[in-house]
């Protein structure tokens, strides 16, 4: 509890920081007027119209991807796997790609069904590559994920290719960004958000019980086919959703649940607690660290997020306790 209670700490801290550092630095006064004692003054307007919106899709963004990639580890026994490598950010991408250029869908309420549809897909697609006769291969559905990803990669780029102008506007998106992300893409998203996060935390246990050895799982009570589905379902409206409101953002759930694992052994249900925390922490801080490296400039997130974590990541895996399921 008491990681928690730091982790959490931590968040709010980059809460407060991601409205007041920007262009122009505002006071934390300044802040608390802007949110409870609106007015018309331009810094108040920056807050409430493009700070506040940015840092609250961050926090969903950040953890809807902590949640994915370690339900994702834990389905595949894999501690290598995140929806970037199995190629589920690429799926959602795709379709959101097809879903904008071919069909002229501009809305999140529109594409979010292709994000859904793309990360199912490309999920189900790893999953059925991976299986040997012996059963899932962690290695073998990493390579599945990493060509699967790439193919889908080049497609989206050929298309982007064929109308440039249809795909101007998602220049930052591709690059993985929550600049410019109204709120109003955000609340179509939520309630999927929330449903997937209660099957996360519903599977938890029988992850666990499955880390031990289907057979095992089994003779626990254990419904695999379910436990399956229901964490596919949660991964999909998970990674899909994160996709569609800020883009493909890789790494982050491919850290987070090492560092939870790292502080609170293999419980699942204790590293989705720390997974809904360490993501949003890890996604804002590369936002803000963003912000400033290359001032009056910015680098997108999700550029930023793989310079911040893979150093950490590749201290944490080092350790034994770290890298193992």
């Amino acid at each position: 509890m008491l990681g928690l209670a730091v982790a959490l700490a931590a968040l709010l801290a980059l809460l407060v920081l991601s409205v007041m550092i920007g262009s122009t630095s505002i006071a934390p006064a300044e802040v608390w007027d802007a949110l409870f004692h609106p007015s018309a003054d331009i810094d108040q307007f920056a807050i409430r119209d493009y700070r506040l919106p940015r840092t609250v899709v961050g926090l969903v963004a950040g953890a809807a991807l902590g949640v994915a990639g370690a339900l994702i580890q834990a389905l595949t026994r894999n501690p290598l796997a995140d929806p970037g490598i199995l190629g589920v950010h690429a799926g959602a991408s795709f379709a959101v790609t097809i879903a904008v250029g071919v069909l002229g869908v501009r809305d999140v309420q529109g594409y979010m069904w292709f994000a859904f549809a793309g990360a199912l897909i490309v999920t189900l697609m790893v999953l059925t590559l991976g299986s040997t006769r012996r059963g899932r291969s962690p290695v073998v559905m990493v390579l599945a994920g990493v060509c699967v990803g790439a193919v889908l990669g080049g497609a989206r780029e050929a298309l982007q290719q064929t109308n440039p102008d249809a795909f101007d506007a998602m220049r930052s998106w591709n690059a993985g960004s929550i600049v410019g992300r109204p709120l109003d893409l955000v609340w179509p998203i939520l309630p999927f958000f929330a449903v997937a996060l209660l099957l996360a935390f519903a599977v938890s246990g029988s992850l666990n019980a499955m880390a031990l050895g289907d057979a095992l799982a089994v003779a626990q009570g254990v419904r695999l086919a379910r436990t399956r589905i229901l964490a596919i379902v949660s991964i999909t409206l998970l990674a899909g959703g994160a996709t569609a409101i800020a883009g493909p953002i890789g790494f982050v759930g491919l850290m987070v649940p090492h560092v939870a694992r790292w502080v609170v052994g293999p419980d699942q249900r204790w590293i989705f607690a720390y997974s809904v925390l360490l993501g949003p922490i890890l996604l804002l801080a590369s936002d803000i660290l963003g912000r400033v490296v290359m001032y009056p400039s910015e680098i997108p997130v999700g550029i930023v997020s793989a310079f911040v974590g893979a150093p950490v990541l590749v201290a944490l895996v080092r350790r034994k306790r770290a890298s193992g399921l």
